[in-house]
């Protein structure tokens, strides 16, 4: 194996340390987030992955897009930070419990995951207001993002009065949640959708039983990304180990 990444520890244990790292290649790209940075993914595609090892990458920072597996290895820039709650341990501040309140209307559903007529005209309405330069479209983030999935993938859909408020694709097992992806209607937006999302996903960990429930990456200061952190107490990794910041 590797010396460690930013994000990853070394001395990996178990399935990772097995050699896996001869199938990653660094692919660099333009910066998702807006950096004046170039992005350099350091990625791998993988057929079905066991719990076991969709977990050991996770705890180690590694995200997932469809059937790739990536952590950012950019120079001279370490703003990318994987997040996470231990969902026991968490407690929803003012705002958070305000929006709870004001979205009892919403029913949830969950389901596996369908490339379905709804979903996409939800995400194309989704793309087009946060992208509109329209890079990718609807479908081709449903079959090269979600429906490649390696790993136990299913969905969560909101709704008010029947109508499809949001989507979130998130990947489960026994000891953790991982939020892949999500998206909502733009128009409710006052809503606070975002913020509503993750706490539902955390309702079900903790009714579940779930020890941890995956965020993605946490950015300072970045408007889309830095909400995240007023999840509290979350744990951020940094130095190759969890630090708990209450």
């Amino acid at each position: 194996m590797a010396g460690r990444g930013k994000s990853g520890g070394q001395g990996w244990p178990g399935l990772i340390a097995d050699n896996l790292e001869r199938f990653f290649i660094h692919s660099v790209a333009e910066c998702p987030y807006g950096m004046d940075t170039a992005a350099i993914y350091h990625q791998a595609i993988f057929g079905q992955l066991s719990d076991e090892a969709m977990g050991e990458f996770l705890v180690h920072g590694y995200r997932r897009n469809g059937n790739c597996i990536y952590n950012m290895r950019c120079r001279n820039c370490e703003l990318c930070v994987p997040i996470r709650l231990r969902t026991e341990n968490f407690r929803p501040n003012r705002n958070q419990r305000r929006v709870w309140k004001k979205n009892q209307d919403v029913t949830i559903e969950l389901a596996p995951l369908t490339m379905s007529r709804e979903n996409v005209a939800l995400l194309q309405r989704f793309l087009s207001t946060r992208f509109p330069e329209g890079k990718s479209s609807a479908e081709s983030y449903y079959s090269g993002f979600f429906i490649t999935t390696i790993a136990r993938c299913f969905e969560i859909r909101y709704r008010v009065d029947g109508n499809l408020l949001g989507v979130a694709i998130v990947d489960a097992a026994p000891d953790r949640m991982n939020a892949v992806y999500y998206f909502f209607d733009p128009d409710q937006g006052w809503r606070s959708p975002g913020i509503l999302n993750i706490l539902t996903l955390n309702h079900i960990c903790a009714t579940q039983k779930i020890e941890y429930l995956y965020l993605g990456y946490w950015i300072a200061d970045h408007a889309s990304m830095s909400y995240k952190a007023a999840f509290r107490p979350h744990e951020l990794l940094q130095d190759g180990l969890w630090q708990k910041r209450p």
